[in-house]
């Protein structure tokens, strides 16, 4: 097997988003958790094992497909519960809970920073297994910043959504709040039929703060 072979290639993209996703989303459930929520402790939804949040299609199908036609890769997990009225503070600490999962990912990102300032220090030989961690720790931190900074965008349900609903007055909030049943015919709009029109909105939104982000971190992008 070559670093050009597809398998390696999904590979080295299909690990760390996985990783990424899924610590995202048990994010949420820890800090739901601890303001007074146990809905995801209760239904084992705080478990590492990946099984337990991958979502067919936004987990493994459609990431896949993107690896395969060199598009970006990106993808969701099954969402972990959430009962906001059982928190203590429900609208401040809804917020929090949303901002648990970007908050991840910029952690993640920075693991990633760490080790992949390590291997280029140590100055690994050329080799297959090296390309592949390399590949790995590489992609592990555009994930995890892409994902940090997507999900801020302010549309519901995504977490900048549930921010901007926790921030506005409670009867903007209602209005705003039903906003969520359009959130992803407009991200499939945004995403999908904008840019074959050659509108590209959401790159030149979060495309800036997200090659920044990884300029910062130390991830050559040249």
């Amino acid at each position: 097997m070559s670093s050009d072979n597809i398998v390696f290639q999904v590979a080295t993209w299909l690990i760390p988003l996985v990783i990424a996703i899924v610590l995202h989303e048990i994010s949420h459930g820890w800090v739901a958790n601890a303001f007074g929520d146990p809905t995801a402790r209760r239904k084992r939804r705080l478990s590492l094992n990946p099984i337990r949040h991958i979502d067919p299609v936004g987990t493994i199908v459609l990431p896949l497909i993107l690896a395969v036609s060199g598009a970006p890769v990106f993808g969701w997990a099954k969402p972990v519960p959430v009962v906001a009225r059982r928190l203590r503070n429900p609208r401040f600490h809804m917020i929090l809970v949303a901002l648990a999962g970007p908050g991840m990912n910029l952690l993640l990102a920075l693991v990633g920073a760490l080790a992949w300032a390590g291997l280029r220090w140590l100055q690994p030989p050329e080799g297959l297994g090296w390309d592949f961690l390399l590949l790995n720790v590489a992609n592990f931190m555009i994930i995890n910043v892409s994902l940090a900074i997507f999900n801020m965008l302010p549309i519901p349900p995504f977490d900048g959504g549930h921010v901007v609903e926790g921030l506005l007055p409670r009867p903007l909030a209602l209005h705003y709040a039903r906003l969520a049943r359009f959130g992803f015919p407009l991200l499939f709009l945004l995403l999908v039929v904008l840019p074959m029109a050659n509108v590209h909105i959401v790159s030149a939104i979060i495309g800036p703060p997200i090659r920044l982000l990884l300029r910062l971190l130390g991830l050559p992008l040249d």
